[in-house]
């Protein structure tokens, strides 16, 4: 079979929607990819959920290039995932704050931290722990909304909603 290429499937005229690349359907899919794809994007919004929002501890608690500062919380404040207040007026420094929409994620950053303490690490060393109100530990976790029952692989079906789309790909029209 040398010589022979493998045909690919037939792309669809449209993707399969997706909660995640839609969460902002007015700043379109590109900019939704922007905001989450960067390098960044994670350690920007867990920090300033933990009240690291001025530049100067960003740039020293990821080891961010300088200049992030002033361009990712920009893009965060325009999309309505953070607020900016100033705190100092000459110069101008800002403070950034998580917005409603900015708190949301808490749960996916709990889940994404909990899962790096498990499996990368070559060591039981956990670099933080979050607690609740009362000191006890928070463990991250998706359950069932019926039942309570922890996520387990196994045990899921998932059931696209978008016409014209099955698990395994588009119908044919």
């Amino acid at each position: 079979m040398l010589g022979r290429r493998r045909r690919s499937p037939a792309r669809s005229p449209t993707p399969l929607p997706c909660s995640v690349a839609d969460a902002a359907p007015l700043l379109g899919r590109r900019r939704v990819a922007l905001l989450v794809g960067e390098k960044y994007s994670l350690l920007v919004p867990r920090e300033v959920l933990l009240g690291n929002g001025r530049s100067d501890r960003l740039v020293r608690d990821i080891d961010a290039p300088r200049d992030l500062p002033a361009s990712r919380p920009r893009r965060l404040v325009d999309a309505g995932i953070q607020t900016r207040r100033a705190y100092r007026e000459h110069p101008q420094r800002f403070d950034h704050r998580p917005a409603h929409a900015g708190t949301e994620p808490k749960g996916v950053l709990m889940t994404l931290m909990a899962w790096g303490d498990r499996h990368p690490r070559a060591d039981d060393d956990r670099p933080l722990m979050i607690e609740h109100l009362r000191g006890d530990e928070l463990v991250a976790g998706v359950t069932c909304a019926a039942g309570g029952d922890e996520l387990r692989h196994e045990d899921l079906t998932a059931h696209p909603q978008a016409p014209d789309w099955t698990v395994s790909g588009p119908t044919a029209a």
